[in-house]
């Protein structure tokens, strides 16, 4: 992945060079809570990185690469492929009777589109690590707000998790019942609320606080698996970041 990584961006620097772009380099602290019983919330240091040259872009942990796309003074849209981390799972030692689960990486195909101050995304993924081996869709919407030097991104998306996904996060299989002395689990697909926001706030011009409030709630065949505790993920990043231009 990460010769992947640095190719995108050598090339994207080569076919870019005669015009300035805006990097956005950071460290901060992530955390995610786990919604199984038993299993310890991840709290880690993560790189931030924020890059779009309209030919390849990062997202903080999501990269992408533009194939197709029209952009206007007040309305772009663009096809890009792209692929992110999934950071569910849990060991073995965790939940006693269950196999492992692992965390995956997710990539496919992502329309967008913006109009003024509205955004919106559709994507379709698949997973590449052959963890859960299935799908999902994912629909956007985001605004652009500013309060005073405050800056807000607020967003809903709305995420389609097919049977095999809710199953491999899930479910209890026949084996790891009789385990656990309790019913098999089998879970239906599902659809996945998440509302978010990015706050930003400049120290000084080129320093900035960056601030991520995330809430996923549960769908409700996931809710009803007797390995879960909560219905509710929350997850959020605070970092400081560094804005230049090259």
């Amino acid at each position: 992945m990460r010769y992947i990584l640095l190719l995108l961006l050598s090339y994207s620097f080569l076919i870019s060079q005669d015009t300035k772009q805006k990097v956005s380099l950071g460290l901060g602290s992530y955390i995610h809570t786990q919604p199984y019983k038993g299993v310890e919330d991840i709290i880690l240091p993560s790189p931030v990185i924020f890059f779009d040259n309209s030919i390849f872009y990062i997202r903080w942990s999501r990269i992408g690469l533009y194939f197709l796309g029209d952009e206007k003074k007040n309305f772009s849209w663009a096809l890009s492929l792209t692929t992110q981390p999934r950071v569910y799972g849990y060991d073995t030692s965790d939940i006693q009777g269950m196999k492992k689960r692992k965390n995956s990486w997710e990539g496919g195909l992502a329309f967008s589109a913006k109009a003024n101050k509205v955004y919106i995304e559709i994507m379709a993924l698949t997973d590449i690590l052959d963890r859960h081996e299935s799908w999902l869709l994912k629909a956007q919407i985001a605004y652009d707000l500013e309060y005073g030097k405050f800056s807000f991104y607020p967003s809903l998306t709305l995420s389609y998790q097919s049977d095999d996904f809710m199953n491999y996060y899930y479910g209890v299989t026949a084996d790891e019942a009789l385990n656990r002395g309790e019913s098999e689990y089998i879970s239906d697909a599902g659809l996945q609320l998440t509302i978010q926001t990015y706050i930003k706030y400049p120290i000084t011009q080129k320093i900035s606080v960056l601030i991520n409030i995330r809430a996923d709630k549960l769908p409700s065949s996931a809710s009803s698996s007797t390995i879960i505790k909560d219905h509710y993920i929350y997850s959020g990043l605070a970092s400081l970041i560094y804005t230049f231009e090259y």
